[in-house]
């Protein structure tokens, strides 16, 4: 695919994989969230991608993930972390320290979560898990959600204002970001594989 075709496919679709992207990062399926935005800030200084409508959209998947798994979490409980939280980092040893401590740092876990891997997926089922109130849990994934992606999305777009990055380029950078993104998931899932059967 010539990058002319890949840099079209990203203006005519690019809004719709951002909430994809956000949203399936969110509920634990993975997805390259922080190099995402970077590169969407990069794309927005080359006037490929509109600054507003990829804030919203983004911010929209990253809250719409957060609903859906605080509801799961709130309507399935605990054996829906016990059976698949393995998938986000959660292990059934973590529970009772999870449980007992969330609730008292649940505010701030919530809304500065999203700048750590793993606690951004787990905190919104955790919420549901011990009943934390649904309209507070809302505006602080959504502060949450606007802060971060407007922090990794600005400095994107200030670096591709400041760095000369030729147009033709962007696609294959994306493309790169991505690769690297699950070369790194397959190394992570492979160690810990060997990791457990060694054990």
């Amino acid at each position: 695919m010539e990058a002319n075709s890949i840099l079209t496919y990203i203006q005519s679709h690019g809004y719709i994989v951002l909430f994809l992207s956000l949203f399936f990062g969110i509920v634990g399926i993975p997805a390259p969230e922080e190099s995402l935005l970077f590169l969407v800030g990069i794309f927005i200084s080359h006037d490929q991608l509109h600054l507003f409508k990829s804030l919203f959209f983004a911010v929209f998947g990253a809250t719409v993930g957060m609903v859906i798994a605080y509801v799961a979490g709130y309507t399935f409980g605990s054996p829906l972390l016990f059976k698949y939280g393995h998938y986000i980092g959660f292990h059934r040893r973590r529970y009772r320290y999870m449980y007992r401590h969330f609730r008292k740092r649940a505010l701030w876990v919530i809304t500065f979560g999203y700048f750590i891997p793993g606690v951004r997926q787990l905190s919104p089922y955790m919420a549901g898990v011990v009943r934390f109130p649904f309209l507070p849990f809302l505006c602080l994934s959504f502060a949450g959600a606007t802060f971060w992606i407007s922090l990794f999305v600005c400095v994107g777009k200030l670096l591709g204002e400041r760095i000369h990055i030729p147009l033709h380029v962007l696609p294959w950078l994306t493309l790169l970001f991505f690769s690297l993104f699950f070369i790194i998931l397959y190394m992570k899932k492979k160690k810990a594989k060997l990791k457990g059967s060694s054990s």
